[in-house]
């Protein structure tokens, strides 16, 4: 099984709308939107959910008065100043304690202190995980809580669910779109991935962060390619990052041009692959065979291990 990831680190690069006419031309696959906290894959594939369910991804603290003897140990550990002291209104003495829910960052400190084990820790929903049908193929996708931490821990879990359900029905791809920066949710969809694909456009902001993204598919061996999507909007900048890529042996697989179709398209919710009046589509083609051919080379590398590992080991 293949798991080719596409990822940005700059937002609004387009990269969605590639995975979405990636998806148009791919066989066999199952889709993941990895960008949990703000996902769209599904606006432009149409989705019919057929499964959800809830994430618990971290803890929440609450003080059980009946057990709180209002000692104050909780509020000298807590590092988040989420434990607050609650006056008695008749003797102006602090008579017990509340914990903020929105400051608490879970970690589980006070439990671990209270000597009345008057705290609980309960496991709580942080969003929600969904299993989509669409036209392009079966759609593996999640909604965070709002303010809710744990992405990270959510895209691991999306990719696990798309795995087994591309082992079952024995299918070769696993497509995932991944988020936007360099940070753990980014970390936990590439972690792993056979291949990753680095969308980019020609402007100083996705240069730049093209360059962080870059140094942390290094830091993790990863095998990457780059796009430059709307290279002709500053041929400059993109001619910049082309020397940039071969300054650092970094193929560039594809370069889509500007065209207002791709708007129009997202507007009509379909991806560009389908919408008939563009100049884009032949570009995206060229892109998914230039793919496919760095994708078979790690196939065919992944067997010649396997093969020399039987010839050494016997």
């Amino acid at each position: 099984m293949i798991e080719l990831t596409i990822i940005s680190g700059k937002g609004g690069t387009g990269k969605t709308s590639v995975v979405g006419s990636l998806a148009a031309l791919a066989k066999n696959k199952v889709l993941v939107d990895c960008d949990v906290d703000a996902a769209d894959l599904h606006l432009i594939l149409g989705n019919n959910v057929k499964k959800s369910a809830d994430f618990k991804g971290g803890h929440r603290a609450s003080i059980n008065e009946e057990l709180c003897t209002g000692c104050g140990i909780c509020l000298d550990y807590c590092r988040f100043d989420s434990i607050k002291e609650v006056i008695n209104e008749s003797t102006g003495w602090v008579d017990k304690f509340r914990i903020d829910q929105l400051s608490c960052e879970g970690c589980g400190v006070c439990t671990q202190f209270c000597p009345e084990n008057a705290i609980d820790f309960d496991e709580i929903v942080s969003g929600q995980w969904f299993l989509s049908e669409t036209k392009y193929g079966p759609l593996v996708h999640a909604r965070l809580g709002i303010a809710q931490a744990n992405s990270g821990k959510l895209v691991s879990l999306l990719r696990t669910k798309a795995r087994n359900l591309a082992d079952e029905n024995r299918w070769d791809l696993v497509l995932i779109d991944g988020p936007p920066g360099i940070g753990c949710p980014v970390i936990a969809s590439v972690t792993g991935a056979s291949y990753v694909l680095i969308v980019t456009e020609p402007s100083l902001s996705a240069f730049h962060d093209l360059k962080r993204i870059m140094q942390l598919m290094d830091h993790f061996k990863m095998p990457y390619g780059l796009c430059i999507n709307m290279f002709d909007i500053n041929r400059q900048i993109t001619a910049g990052i082309e020397h940039f890529a071969r300054q650092n042996n970094i193929e560039v697989l594809g370069k889509i041009p500007y065209d207002v179709a791709v708007t129009k398209a997202q507007v009509a919710g379909t991806t560009i692959i389908d919408y008939t009046d563009n100049s884009v589509s032949d570009h995206i083609r060229l892109l998914w065979n230039n793919l496919e051919t760095e994708l078979n080379s790690y196939i065919n590398k992944q067997r010649s291990k396997v093969h020399e590992n039987r010839n050494t080991f016997g």
